[in-house]
């Protein structure tokens, strides 16, 4: 699942207030057929104002073309804001994640509600720039989630930022059993995982290329497996 400030959060000292749409092609199916029934299309967008006054603010949505002949099969949502009010640069942090998504041939499915509070860290080194957050979690399974959750933000821009290195690194723990017939067998914690490095090459002024390495451990199966999935991306800053 897809948690907190993105790249743009890393853009702080260059731009106030930024959006990108972002088209992706994801290959999840001809790396890992047995769990992937096709490979998809997706759009984000994303929407950040940097610090002001208060701090930072991030929307982002995405929304994946995984559904049979390509409609929406997944929506997911994110909304992120740092607080501070004090002299010393650590931060609230105040995120929300959730969504809905549609498995074939026509069962609904919510992206669980996640609700998450705690501090956060900005800083730079060597010309790049990093977030630092722990926060606590609350998951809305029917069985309610109580974790930790720990996220790391970088970025740093290449021959004057025509190459951008950037992405986050997400884990935290949640219940194995959810309150649901699937997990009521289960117990204790699990730690789970999220990452997605990404690589742009600035074609104009706007637009960029490059890709997103998608990063999951125990997101999309309940197996210990690591799952990466690359891919292929247009990006238009505006």
């Amino acid at each position: 699942m897809k948690k907190a400030l993105l790249i743009l959060a890393l853009f702080s000292a260059l731009t106030g207030v930024a959006q990108q749409l972002q088209f992706h092609y994801d290959f999840r199916h001809s790396i890992d057929p047995d769990l992937n029934k096709r490979n998809f299309a997706s759009l984000t967008f994303e929407y950040f104002k940097a610090n002001d006054s208060t701090g930072s603010f991030l929307l982002k949505t995405q929304t994946d073309f995984s559904g049979e002949n390509n409609n929406i099969g997944q929506l997911f949502l994110q909304v992120s804001k740092n607080l501070r009010f004090w002299r010393p640069k650590v931060y609230l942090s105040l995120t929300y994640s959730g969504g809905l998504g549609v498995a074939p041939p026509s069962y609904g499915y919510y992206l669980t509600n996640s609700f998450g509070f705690g501090i956060a860290y900005p800083f730079q080194w060597k010309g790049a720039w990093f977030s630092a957050s722990v926060v606590y979690r609350y998951n809305a399974f029917p069985q309610p989630s109580h974790d930790p959750q720990v996220t790391f933000y970088f970025g740093k821009g290449f021959f004057q930022y025509k190459l951008m290195v950037a992405g986050s690194l997400v884990g935290w723990s949640e219940n194995r059993n959810q309150g649901t017939d699937f997990t009521a067998s289960q117990s204790g914690k699990k730690i789970a995982f999220f990452g997605d490095p990404q690589i742009w090459l600035k074609v104009s002024k706007t637009l960029s290329v490059g890709s997103r390495i998608n990063l999951f451990y125990h997101t999309l199966t309940p197996e210990n497996q690591v799952q990466v999935y690359p891919t292929l991306a247009l990006k238009n800053q505006f």
